[in-house]
């Protein structure tokens, strides 16, 4: 057992590593392709590139890759679109949101811990679904408001960046995405899912691509390395060790933390990668945001256990 959820936390750490230093490549991306075109490469190559996992993991339970029955099949088709919907929604705010931030500032760690807070905003969305948020999270949405304006605000509103508040949204709309997920994902396969979800997300940002940009073939192909590697790695390795780390996992709560480790690896990917050194009060708040993030995730049930234990 000891030994399964050390391979488990391996993995989801290799996780957390990978998504983290994809907002290196995003932020790279920004300066030479416009949003719609990154998300929509990105999206279907990472589609691709799941349809071989979702096929293996499918022949390891002993079930085809297709559905059988037309009912299974049509509630597959309703939960990619919706939550391929969300996705494009997220992605491309996110995207759109690390270009704006000016030359020389630490997009990664603000994006990177932004978008974390979807963490937070998830139970207290879940409120409009009659979710009660726990003392825990109460706790974290008061510490991420300290964080975020050691991170954002600490200079005055002057100093907010203008893709400090659309990535903000976008931590918002990634915790509608997840919570259609949550709805679905005990009614379908998980990695079918994800497959399916990028292709609507690929889709509709080639669309909104041709509608709104003027891509550059020649520009797409000279940025193949970060493009690949968030279609690839970021989507396509980062899930599969998602999967398998929470499948061998004995301990939700530090599968959760560890993967909430996506942001630390953010700011060190943009410091080594970009030389974009936080501030003083940029590294408080990502402190602060990220023991934010870490509290939201603890379970209702330790404060009962201490309870007890009184």
């Amino acid at each position: 057992m000891k030994k399964h959820q050390l391979l488990s936390s391996v993995m989801l750490l290799t996780a957390a590593i990978i998504w983290g230093l994809a907002f290196v490549s995003q932020e790279q991306l920004a300066d030479s392709i416009p949003p719609f075109t990154v998300n929509a490469v990105r999206s279907l190559i990472a589609s691709a590139a799941l349809v071989p996992v979702a096929a293996i993991t499918r022949r390891a339970q002993g079930k085809k890759l297709l559905e059988n029955r037309p009912a299974d099949r049509k509630r597959l088709f309703k939960a990619s679109v919706i939550c391929g919907v969300m996705l494009c929604v997220s992605v491309n705010l996110q995207q759109f949101g690390i270009a704006l931030y000016p030359e020389g500032a630490p997009a990664s760690a603000h994006s990177g811990f932004l978008t974390a807070l979807y963490i937070i905003f998830v139970p207290l969305f879940g409120l409009f679904l009659h979710k009660k948020p726990g003392l825990f999270v109460v706790i974290a949405v008061i510490l991420s408001t300290v964080g975020l304006y050691f991170l954002c605000l600490y200079e005055g509103f002057g100093a907010l960046y203008a893709g400090d508040i659309v990535v903000l949204i976008c931590g918002m709309a990634f915790a509608v995405q997840i919570l259609c997920v949550d709805h679905y994902i005990g009614e379908v396969d998980g990695v079918k899912l994800s497959s399916l979800q990028f292709l609507v997300t690929g889709i509709l940002s080639a669309i909104l691509m041709l509608i709104f940009e003027n891509p550059e073939p020649q520009a797409v192909l000279a940025a193949w390395k970060p493009l690949l590697y968030l279609a690839l790695m970021s989507s396509g390795v980062g899930y599969t060790l998602q999967i398998l780390g929470q499948k061998y996992s004995t301990n939700p709560t530090l599968a959760s933390i560890l993967m909430s480790m996506e942001s630390v690896f953010a700011v060190i990917g943009g410091v080594i990668f970009l030389h974009a050194v936080p501030k003083a009060n940029e590294w408080i708040g990502c402190g602060v945001m990220l023991a934010a993030i870490i509290i939201a995730q603890l379970p209702q049930d330790l404060l009962k256990k201490k309870q007890l234990a009184h």
